[in-house]
């Protein structure tokens, strides 16, 4: 078949779960929750670590940062994927797609990023304690997360720039119900066998990178906290590393299954596994990080509590 360039026909047409128009309302409706979930979640967070001083740590330093990207990330598909569930046409243009793909590929390579930059501080607050205020500094701090933003986007404007050159052809019909990378390709009539080795190693240098950072960082910290005296102080210390162990497992988890597993022809589960990760996984961040944590909690009382003394004057 012959190839077409998308850039003439100037749009795509996100099927998404139209072929299941009863379960498209509730997915709906599941999607819209999960999302406003994650908005007031993220925020929350990102406001107590503004508001409470004794959240202005390391730690809840990158937590925010995880928080703000996990709204940005969501917010760049999912209005627009909400918006389609009720829409006939469907339709999203050439330049809409692209732009799409390269936001949620560059928050994706970012959270990896961040997550491994997440690992580090907890390896250096249980295994170098002493030193900790001054190798975590704000300056470094800021660096990281920096750093963390700048490798996301540089390596999904590769990705996207991969991508762009590709001919298309056939119907413009992408069977997902975002612009997601996997799916995308399938419409690609040319071999791609370069771009897929391109996109392997792509894979393994920005995915399996921080991956490989954070489980020697954990061996590291899981070696320094068996070596704790006390079992007060062992459940202190893992404690304060279970939440980023628990998100860590989690995104990993989905995306490892996602891109790993072998190509199946079930386009509806892959739909399915990317809901999990794409939202599922942003809305339990906030919780995962707040249900056990008591700075957290008592950050967010003592807020209330102003709140409620400055409309009592």
């Amino acid at each position: 078949m012959e190839g077409v360039n998308w850039t003439s026909r100037k749009e795509f047409v996100l099927l998404g779960f139209s072929d299941y128009p009863k379960t498209e309302m509730l997915i709906f409706i599941l999607c819209l929750i999960m999302y406003l979930v994650i908005l007031m979640g993220n925020s929350i967070i990102i406001v107590l670590t503004i508001l409470d001083c004794h959240l202005h740590t390391p730690m809840y330093f990158f937590l925010s940062n995880l928080s703000f990207l996990d709204i940005c990330f969501t917010s760049f598909f999912v209005p627009k994927m909400l918006t389609n569930f009720l829409s006939e046409s469907k339709t999203i243009s050439f330049c809409g797609c692209m732009i799409q793909m390269y936001i949620t590929l560059s928050m994706g390579a970012t959270e990896c990023v961040l997550l491994a930059t997440m690992a580090y501080d907890r390896y250096v607050a249980i295994c170098n304690p002493l030193r900790y205020p001054i190798i975590m500094n704000k300056r470094l701090c800021v660096q990281l997360v920096v750093t963390s933003w700048v490798i996301g986007f540089l390596d999904s404007a590769m990705e996207t720039a991969l991508i762009i050159g590709l001919p298309f052809c056939g119907k413009n019909i992408i069977n997902h119900f975002a612009c997601e990378l996997l799916a995308i390709l399938k419409l690609v009539c040319v071999d791609i066998s370069l771009n897929e080795i391109i996109l392997l190693i792509d894979s393994i240098t920005f995915v399996f990178s921080p991956l490989l950072l954070i489980i020697t960082s954990y061996i590291f910290i899981l070696s320094a906290i068996l070596r704790i005296n006390s079992a007060e102080g062992r459940k202190k210390a893992f404690s304060t590393c279970s939440s980023h162990l628990t998100v860590v497992t989690v995104f990993y988890g989905t995306i490892l299954f996602m891109y790993m597993k072998p190509r199946s022809k079930n386009s509806i589960a892959d739909k399915f596994i990317t809901l999990f990760y794409s939202l599922v996984t942003p809305m339990l961040n906030p919780i995962i990080y707040t249900l056990r944590n008591k700075e957290v909690n008592r950050a967010m009382r003592n807020v209330l509590k102003r709140l409620i003394f400055v409309r009592g004057l």
